[in-house]
């Protein structure tokens, strides 16, 4: 008698992307638009820096 096991690998599965390539760059024209009317105030610094990181993964 034999069975149909399924063997387990020591490593976990690989997660799924959450984001495709067409949501950063949507993502990215959205802060773009939000950094303008915030361009005076302190938190402007950060999305600067938000825009710019996602425009290194696509």
């Amino acid at each position: 008698m034999s069975t149909n096991t399924e063997t387990k690998t020591s490593q976990p599965e690989r997660s799924r992307a959450v984001f495709s390539n067409q949501d950063f760059e949507l993502i990215r024209v959205a802060i773009s638009h939000y950094l303008q009317q915030i361009k005076e105030q302190p938190e402007a610094v950060k999305y600067s820096n938000l825009y710019h990181r996602l425009g290194r993964v696509v």
